[in-house]
């Protein structure tokens, strides 16, 4: 039996999740997909892809998907109008 050794470099698994938790591109779409029966409560593409190049340059962003201030996806998470960014002290939007 071989001990695990945990990268220093590597970033901790967000709260709740383990590290082999990960979501597809397919699983995200989906998610978006069905956003679209209700515009009333999402933000402007614009708006959106503005707050995604934040969530993108993020230190914060784990796995290319979750944010782990609050483990949300952050692609979907960006998509609605009464949610901010998590980063506490410091939203980035």
């Amino acid at each position: 039996m071989g001990m695990t050794v945990r990268d220093p470099q590597a970033k901790p698994p967000c709260k709740g999740c383990s590290a082999d938790v990960h979501v597809s591109e397919k699983q995200i779409q989906r998610i978006l997909s069905s956003l679209h029966a209700h515009p009333d409560q999402c933000v402007d593409d614009e708006a959106y892809e503005q707050r995604m190049a934040a969530c993108t340059a993020c230190p914060s962003l784990s796995y290319g998907t979750t944010c782990m201030h609050c483990g949300c996806f952050v692609a979907v998470r960006a998509k609605f109008i009464e949610k901010g960014c998590p980063n506490p002290g410091h939203p980035l939007w």
